[in-house]
């Protein structure tokens, strides 16, 4: 390396409520980042949907924030060497191939407005060929029955659809067709491995698009992107506007694989748990797929270029930081979301409050279609701070219960929980984790491990990395770890008491209300 040479590597970070850019040094630290929260769409109770041109928008203001920071402080923006995006999975974008033309709003990965088409698929006696290929259960989850619901509700995306120009893709896809060009200017239709598996098109065991899966959703004429490795020197061009033109993209994830990366965990049987808008927990299975027996999915974690691909098990929650919100913006129980945790604290328990957080149903290891967010236990009792308290124990219980099936699934305990994510920044919020799970919480001082997993994917196919043992200094600084200051039998007893309100909250939407809320 030259004397003075810098390499720094850089990351679009496209959430469900904010768009961040990062560009990271050599040891994983950010040396400038902007964020730019964007408008939630609710058009409906349980739908959700964002305006792709918003997000757009959003990358761009973000890339120039971000890049104008790092020139101020004296860098050079020569000296990054690679762009890597992730992002949020599922969520569904369709467009005219031909024009770039949207046909619908994006419908987003926590969206339910699919239950019905759901319920009706379960029906053809698929369900087990189709976990199989793709490790996920039929639910509203992936993006398949989304892009379904668009062409049954959409006349605009059927007209295109059945012209044969109707392109799909997640966030990551329609980023690159719209900010990047291929090596000859080309426009490009492209997505990662990671991605590609939440769609439920994909064979996790090929890496390639299953023609019964394509049929069995009636998306036989849609556009699919090419799939390839999620570091990659090659398929995802280079950025075609904006401060940064001309820069490479050499990494994409999904977020929750990113984190997993951003964690350095890329040995077999390590574990991450991200607190986002949803809490994602993955583990490390290796080379090959290990299918769930116990509610959890599988899912590709990562796969860089030349290599094989490494699998992950994977269990969902649909709310955790979304409930925090919750709490601040539809009830005013909180003007802050980082006041939740010092409230909690002021209370020795919940007071029997039991907050089963299930505004979309319940994901994994439940899968459960027909709860809605119901709270036990409520008595004259009860403050504001036991409600604080129980919503948070809410996100820690169904960590529990991943945990539980992940150990089944593996035959192997989980000795340490490695976090990030916006609830893990807050002490109250960890150490009620570790006191729930009974095992130490690892929390790494910069806690953009999503973003830095995308740069790291990035680095790898710029070539500023080669080896995952030379990554030994990134991000590696002050770790906090939170140890459990409870016993067995208190932990085992609030368990059980999560897991009796988890069965009384099933079956409060019949299947007239499913059909009723969520037809058009």
């Amino acid at each position: 390396m030259e004397p003075g040479f810098r390499k720094f590597t850089a990351a679009i970070d496209q959430g469900t409520t904010s768009t961040r850019f990062f560009i990271f040094d050599e040891r994983g630290e950010p040396v400038a980042k902007h964020q730019e929260e964007f408008e939630q769409i609710y058009p409906h109770s349980g739908w959700i949907e964002h305006d792709p041109f918003i997000l757009i928008k959003s990358v761009e203001n973000c890339i120039e924030a971000a890049t104008a920071k790092f020139i101020s402080a004296g860098y050079n923006t020569r000296d990054i060497c690679g762009l890597g995006i992730t992002n949020q999975r599922e969520t569904a974008v369709v467009w005219d191939i031909r024009n770039g033309k949207v046909l619908y709003n994006a419908i987003v990965w926590a969206d339910s407005r699919t239950a019905h088409i759901v319920r009706q698929l379960k029906l053809q006696d698929a369900e087990e060929k189709i976990f199989l290929k793709t490790g996920l259960p039929l639910s509203t989850y992936p993006s398949a029955v989304k892009v379904k619901w668009i062409l049954e509700h959409s006349r605009a995306a059927r007209d295109v659809y059945e012209s044969g120009h109707l392109a799909f893709g997640t966030v990551d896809t329609w980023l690159l067709f719209n900010l990047a060009e291929g090596h000859s200017g080309e426009k490009l239709h492209v997505t990662d491995v990671t991605n590609a598996s939440r769609t439920m098109f994909l064979d996790i065991n090929t890496l390639e698009y299953d023609p019964f899966l394509t049929g069995f959703f009636g998306l036989e004429k849609l556009l699919l992107p090419k799939v390839t490795s999620s570091s990659n020197s090659k398929a995802y061009g280079f950025l075609a506007k904006g401060p940064l033109m001309g820069l490479k993209i050499t990494g994409c994830l999904g977020d929750q694989s990113a984190a997993l990366v951003g964690q350095k965990a890329f040995e077999q049987g390590m574990a991450k748990n991200t607190y986002g808008t949803g809490c994602f927990m993955l583990y490390n299975t290796g080379n090959q797929p290990v299918i769930s027996k116990n509610g959890l999915l599988t899912t590709i974690a990562f796969q860089f270029e030349d290599s094989p691909p490494v699998y992950a098990l994977e269990g969902s929650i649909a709310v955790a930081g979304s409930a925090v919100k919750f709490l601040r913006d539809n009830l005013g129980i909180i003007q802050e979301a980082n006041e939740i945790g010092e409230l909690a604290m002021l209370v020795p328990d919940s007071g029997g409050v039991v907050f089963v957080t299930a505004f979309a149903g319940l994901f994994a290891p439940y899968w459960v279609d027909d709860a809605q967010g119901t709270i036990f236990g409520i008595t004259n009792y009860t403050k504001r701070e036991h409600i604080c308290r129980a919503t948070i124990e809410a996100t820690c219980f169904q960590t529990k219960a991943i945990m539980h099936a992940m150990e089944k699934d593996s035959g192997i305990a989980i000795k340490n929980l490695a976090v990030d994510g916006g609830m893990s920044n807050s002490n109250e919020c960890m150490q009620l984790q570790a006191d729930i799970i009974g095992i130490d919480v690892d929390r790494p001082a910069m806690r953009e491990t999503t973003a830095l997993g995308a740069a790291i994917a990035a680095g790898f196919g710029a070539s500023v990395w080669t080896s995952f043992d030379e990554l030994g200094q990134v991000n590696s600084r002050n770790h906090r770890k939170f140890n459990a200051q409870t016993t067995q039998i208190q932990r085992t007893k609030l368990f059980r008491q999560w897991e009796r309100a988890v069965v009384m909250s099933r079956g409060w939407l019949t299947s007239e209300d499913i059909d009723k809320e969520y037809d058009d």
